[in-house]
């Protein structure tokens, strides 16, 4: 549904976006992760044809965004990071005046927008003043209007932002319903729980660069075989320690209480730079194997055997940190 390809932009000597790459299949429900400045809101823009890219290609459902941004904007529902209300409207008014924006006027402006009210729970407030709706109420009819012209794909720039936990909720619970509809949804957030419940996938953008994306699993699961393993240990840890201080695959050992946390050589080594590396997955998983036969072989009696699990914001701080170490 969307590519974009080596794709730049720069405001003075500041680059916004460098050599940004990025892909998202059709009925994707993709969140766009990065910390303030990264380039998700100028990526949005320049996929909105809201604003010109300096270099690089960006098509949309096969249309150039760059070259026809009239047939692009067709494809598109766009929701920015703030929302522009007209205060002295009423819910259903204000609707109504983006429907006519696109030719839909009369009884038909009237039965969709009420349509669309109802589908993000506002079908109360038709004759509410915009004035008088709370925040999330106003982020929901936010919503509905850029859905008037039934995009095939929504960009949402920070939609949950400034809302309480239960606006939240219920934005979240709406995104989930439109892309069982099959839209196409690209979300940004910098609450990452939140993208790894309701997200299908998920890109991490870090200096203007596409550090890693693709679905949560596999992102944590790449992550993830860098944490420790954690053996649990019956009995005396003195012999367990001294084998595992004496094998060359272990990079780093401490304790707590019975457990041993242990780095393997080969997983400090995996740098999580550009993707999720496959590679060294099974060798890997025969030195864990030979670590653990070298335990039980050796007398020491294991009671589990796991690996310690990361959560999105840790992997979040994991990327970004070798991102800039790297650089």
């Amino acid at each position: 549904m969307v590519q974009i390809d080596r794709l730049c932009k720069s405001y003075g000597s500041f680059h916004a976006l460098d050599g940004l790459n990025l892909s998202i299949e059709k009925g994707e429900l993709f969140g766009f992760v990065g910390p303030n400045g990264a380039g998700k809101t100028t990526t949005m823009r320049i996929i909105s044809g809201l604003l010109r890219a300096d270099s690089g290609t960006v098509m949309v459902d096969g249309v150039d965004a760059r070259r026809d941004t009239r047939r692009v904007k067709e494809k598109i529902g766009y929701m920015p990071d703030f929302f522009g209300v007209y205060d002295n409207l009423k819910a259903l008014e204000y609707m109504e005046f983006f429907a006519s924006i696109y030719g839909i006027e009369g009884r038909e402006a009237r039965r969709l927008c009420l349509e669309l009210m109802d589908l993000v729970n506002l079908g109360d407030k038709a004759d509410a003043y915009v004035d008088g709706l709370s925040r999330g109420m106003k982020q929901r009819l936010c919503l509905a209007r850029s859905l008037v012209h039934n995009p095939e794909l929504l960009i949402l720039d920070e939609p949950a932002s400034g809302l309480d936990p239960r606006a939240r909720f219920e934005m979240k619970g709406i995104l989930r319903n439109l892309s069982e509809m099959g839209k196409t949804i690209i979300v940004s957030s910098h609450i990452l729980p939140e993208l790894a419940e309701m997200c299908t996938t998920i890109g991490i953008i870090e200096h203007g660069k596409m550090v890693v994306s693709g679905t949560v699993d596999s992102i944590m699961a790449g992550v993830n075989r860098q944490n420790p393993l954690i053996i649990r240990v019956v009995g005396e840890l003195d012999t367990a320690v001294r084998l595992l201080k004496e094998s060359p695959l272990v990079a780093n050992l401490s304790m707590a209480e019975q457990e041993l946390y242990v780095s393997l050589q080969s997983s400090t080594a995996s740098a999580f730079s550009g993707g999720i590396q496959t590679e060294n997955l099974l060798q890997e998983e025969e030195e864990e194997a030979a670590l653990l036969t070298a335990l039980i072989q050796g007398g020491v009696r294991i009671s589990s055997y796991t690996r310690e699990k990361g959560n999105l914001e840790s992997v979040f701080m994991q990327i970004t940190e070798e991102q800039e170490a790297e650089e």
